[in-house]
């Protein structure tokens, strides 16, 4: 899938853009220094999610997916099947999802969760939110799909 080109505020233009992990970190993880550690976190992330076996959705948002030269971190909301307890994690797996600050800390990420049942509205509509800016705007946002076989 082709990634669109950032609008004039250097965002991609509103929307949930589907794009699999490799297009994502080609798209943006080049460029800056900055750039290319915050990819390998994303890539980190994302296959320990996927490890869990649960995982239903993982969006990408910030300013990590945006023309910044040198974004601060990776931003990321995180669906998972109604399955998935934390109870049933060690390690790694468990670091991420049981405590926001912790994933900040020991991964560089900011991580957002829930299940697909908390999902009250309906799940497109708790990611389409993550479109809405600090200021009330809109900007686009990455889902990550499976890559083709």
């Amino acid at each position: 899938m082709l990634l669109p080109s950032f609008n004039e505020n250097g965002d991609l233009p509103p929307g949930i853009h589907r794009a699999t992990l490799s297009e994502t970190l080609r798209h943006f993880g080049t460029g800056s220094p900055q750039r290319k550690v915050i990819a390998t976190r994303l890539e980190r992330i994302y296959r320990l999610v996927l490890s869990t076996g649960h995982l239903s959705r993982f969006v990408v948002f910030g300013s990590f997916i945006t023309a910044k030269e040198k974004p601060n971190d990776v931003d990321v909301f995180i669906l998972m099947e109604d399955s998935f307890y934390l109870t049933g994690h060690t390690g790694e797996a468990r670091l991420l999802f049981s405590n926001h600050a912790v994933a900040q800390s020991r991964f560089g990420v900011s991580v957002f969760w829930m299940r697909r049942l908390a999902a009250l509205d309906g799940e497109e509509r708790a990611i389409e939110d993550w479109q809405v800016k600090r200021d009330g705007g809109k900007r686009g946002i990455v889902e990550i799909i499976e890559e083709s076989l």
